[in-house]
């Protein structure tokens, strides 16, 4: 029996990726939930694991597959569905799982022959039973696994076109932010997977450079905390020779030794979501947890940035909140912080969030023609009416924004302000080098939305741009 498992492309990544850039090989990682399937897939059956963002192949010239699978987010979708097209059309069967199918349920199932809604290593072994027996189901429902269970991911499988390795080490997130569809997914336990058996898995791992993608790795609990301090110790103990980068909340710089731990163990790098310059708008995404009495954002960031780890920075524009201003707001906080990188989102609500309940009941959603426009959903097009920001604003105050972080003075007070206080002359490099990439993709921003018609405040896309392959 033939598998492909297949990671669709979003379209509008041919506009919105600036090609010249030396940094964008740090933007695509392996699909890891198509590897942790793999991993669970008998022998017997011969996979291919297709990962889009690397290119299109020639479906046409591959050989006819018994079985696809498809993964996608939410800004994938439309092109998920049109691979699935592509081999439903010649008689192959197609499963579809993932976050958006397991939230947009009706939707897929109009688009493939059997979804697979939650974590689907819980099911596959089934699915995989069903399609030889030929009784596929229309749905199956995954649950969600204990860690201890999880597979390892069969990262030979796309041995090759990557700077960034992926593994994961939990799941959930308690935070349950408006915005995030995590804890819809995932759930808000905290789980994690035994420390032996992500030793085992990081070892299998060619890439020298790791995302890990848990959504917060250290978590907010003590608990929480020991739990990560262990898996650092073990890390160092095995000297796997990684650098890594994570995810975390703001409480990872309040435990000098978690600090230590991590840069020991290979920690290059932190991804924090401060979200918002205001209380207001912590608020009103009800991330509460990053509103702490006597909480000095510059101090916690200094004291991560001490261990030679940097910190990037996620902040969201368009909240109830947000007024004409809140860009440079926003830059104004980020320089403040101290933050090495600052990646700003709009406001974008995914279907499973509170977001999507409360725009939806009031009608802000503008780009609701789908599933054509979920490919605008990838959080760098405005695609709901906001209360105080028209299209315009928002693309002006990004733009303002990204200005005002990423001048040529602030670049080079951040460079030469690490080497004088970490002097490590490796991630001053790193630091010139990502806001050099993010400044130069102010030119291809502007560009990016010279298709669209704001006049009106609505995704009107005047010329669509270029299609990848469709073909299978």
């Amino acid at each position: 029996m033939r598998l492909y498992l297949i990671n669709p492309r979003n379209p509008l990544l041919d506009i919105t990726k600036n090609n010249d850039s030396y940094w964008d090989q740090y933007i695509n990682w392996k699909p890891l939930s198509l590897l942790v399937l793999a991993g669970l897939t008998p022998p017997d059956w011969d996979i291919t694991v297709v990962d889009e963002n690397l290119g299109v192949p020639d479906y046409k010239a591959m050989p006819r597959p018994d079985l696809v699978g498809i993964t996608a987010f939410t800004s994938q979708a439309n092109r998920a569905y049109k691979v699935a097209s592509g081999f439903r059309n010649h008689g192959v069967p197609v499963v579809m799982g993932g976050i958006h199918a397991t939230m947009c349920l009706e939707e897929a199932l109009e688009q493939v022959d059997a979804v697979v809604t939650g974590e689907a290593e819980s099911i596959w072994a089934q699915v995989l039973e069903d399609v030889q027996q030929g009784t596929l189901n229309r749905v199956y429902t995954g649950i969600r696994l204990e860690m201890g269970k999880a597979p390892l991911a069969r990262h030979d499988l796309l041995p090759t076109g990557y700077r960034l390795g992926s593994i994961q080490t939990t799941r959930g997130c308690p935070l349950n932010c408006s915005f995030c569809s995590v804890t819809a997914f995932n759930g808000k336990i905290y789980r994690h997977r035994p420390i032996e058996n992500v030793i085992q898995e990081f070892k299998l791992i060619q890439e020298k450079y790791v995302l890990i993608v848990d959504d917060n790795l250290v978590g907010t609990r003590k608990d929480h905390i020991a739990r990560a301090k262990d898996l650092f110790r073990a890390i160092i103990k095995a000297n796997l020779g990684k650098k890594w980068i994570c995810q975390a909340t703001i409480n990872m710089a309040d435990d000098e030794e978690l600090l230590t731990l991590a840069a020991r163990a290979g920690c290059s790098g932190v991804y924090i979501g401060f979200e918002s310059p205001s209380v207001e708008g912590l608020v009103e995404i009800h991330k509460k947890f990053n509103i702490r009495k006597g909480g000095d954002f510059k101090a916690s960031v200094q004291r991560i940035q001490r261990h030679g780890i940097l910190v990037a920075g996620s902040f969201i524009m368009g909240l109830d909140v947000d007024k004409q201003g809140i860009g440079q707001q926003i830059a104004n906080a980020a320089n403040h912080w101290g933050l090495d990188i600052l990646n700003v989102h709009f406001l974008t609500p995914f279907p499973g969030t509170r977001l999507w309940e409360k725009m939806e009941s009031e009608g802000h959603i503008v780009a609701n023609d789908f599933p054509k426009d979920w490919k605008y959903y990838t959080l760098k097009f405005p695609v709901a009416r906001y209360k105080h920001l028209s299209w315009a604003d928002m693309l002006s105050e990004n733009e303002v924004c990204l200005r005002a972080f990423y001048s040529y003075p602030r670049i080079l007070r951040r460079v030469f302000g690490h080497l004088f206080r970490i002097r490590k002359l490796v991630t001053a490099l790193v630091i010139a080098g990502t806001n050099l990439s993010y400044r130069s993709m102010l030119r291809s921003y502007r560009e990016k939305f010279q298709g669209l018609n704001l006049s009106r405040g609505e995704a009107q896309v005047k010329k669509e741009p270029p299609e990848v392959r469709d073909e299978v």
